[in-house]
């Protein structure tokens, strides 16, 4: 007898279990699901199994854009209990419970924003056969736009150009941005306003005055609208100029009138300032020079009794300086 090649010995011992009733297998819808913000979303989950005392049950969360691998528990049946866990554990149960009959759908009350992603719905029932035990289900969580903000960047000179942009921090799906400008104005010519839905910018070119006016920004998704208004002014280029030098002008007399203030604090700190003295010897008229002594006559009084020098009488002998002379 031949020997059957491996394949076809794995297919075969495959399709004997899945007879038998010792096959897991989990199914899970193929389309995305959508639920309104605050709502309950129900993440539906079928299996077929012979349930025994080892099958447990897993529902586990991954955020968008991140790897399977690293999802985290967020409920599990196991010995006949049911552990909600994690930090939508208040929020988490199962439609049946205990799972014991096939139906092993999630529900998850008051969703919010960070319900976004992916759910896992694993069922394990060792020794039963694994053909397809993981189920995954994408969720969004819809939420209407937030208030746009709303800006302006640009020359708004006649003949200039200027981008009108505007972007709500919040919306899923994202929602799509439509500029109108507000009141009767003359149709601008073709191919003078552009503007991207995605984005949310509108791009001005050749600016006139009849430009000038008030744009309005609606952002939009299937949960509602939010809007933002932004007024543009366009001018003269030469009103430019004179605003700009009228400004510089203004910028001149400030900087001379702080230059003056300054000088004039300089003049008057200088002039509280104390005079300096001469700190040499001073010269007295009645001051002698070297080598010159006065000699005052005494004379006797015998009636007074005492000497008296004569206010009239005096003699000055001069004498000749012995000091050297420096020249």
């Amino acid at each position: 007898m031949a020997e059957l090649p491996g394949p076809f010995l794995c297919g075969a011992l495959l399709g004997l279990l899945c007879l038998s009733g010792l096959a897991v297998e989990v199914k899970v819808p193929t389309e995305p699901l959508s639920t309104p913000l605050g709502k309950t979303a129900e993440l539906t989950c079928t299996y077929s199994t012979s349930v025994g005392d080892s099958f447990a049950l897993e529902w586990s969360f991954v955020q968008p854009g991140k790897p399977i691998s690293e999802s985290h528990p967020i409920l599990y049946f196991t010995n006949g209990q049911l552990y909600p866990t994690g930090s939508k554990s208040k929020r988490v149960s199962l439609l049946q419970n205990p799972p014991t009959v096939g139906v092993a759908t999630l529900k998850l009350t008051d969703v919010h924003p960070s319900d976004t992603g992916t759910y896992l719905c694993q069922v394990n029932n060792p020794p039963d056969f694994y053909t397809n035990g993981l189920g995954l289900i994408n969720l969004t969580v819809l939420v209407p736009p937030s208030n746009p903000l709303c800006s302006q960047s640009g020359q708004t000179s006649v003949g200039g150009s200027t981008a009108l942009r505007c972007s709500s921090s919040e919306g899923a799906p994202k929602p799509v941005y439509n500029w109108v400008r507000l009141g009767s104005f003359p149709t601008p010519s073709p191919g003078s306003m552009v503007q991207d839905e995605v984005s949310g910018q509108l791009i001005l070119t050749n600016l006139s005055l009849t430009s000038s006016g008030t744009y309005r920004c609606v952002a939009t998704n299937q949960m509602g609208s939010a809007s933002c208004e932004l007024t543009l002014s366009v001018t003269e280029p030469s009103e430019g100029r004179v605003a700009g030098a009228l400004i510089g002008v203004l910028l001149v007399v400030l900087l001379l009138s702080v230059a003056a203030f300054c000088l004039i604090r300089f003049h008057k700190e200088r002039g509280k300032k104390p005079k300096e003295t001469y700190g040499g010897s001073d010269l007295r008229e009645d001051a002698m020079a070297p080598g010159i002594s006065e000699h005052t006559s005494v004379r006797a009084d015998s009636s007074k009794g005492f000497l008296e020098r004569p206010s009239s009488a005096s003699t000055v002998t001069t004498t000749k300086s012995k000091l050297p002379m420096i020249v």
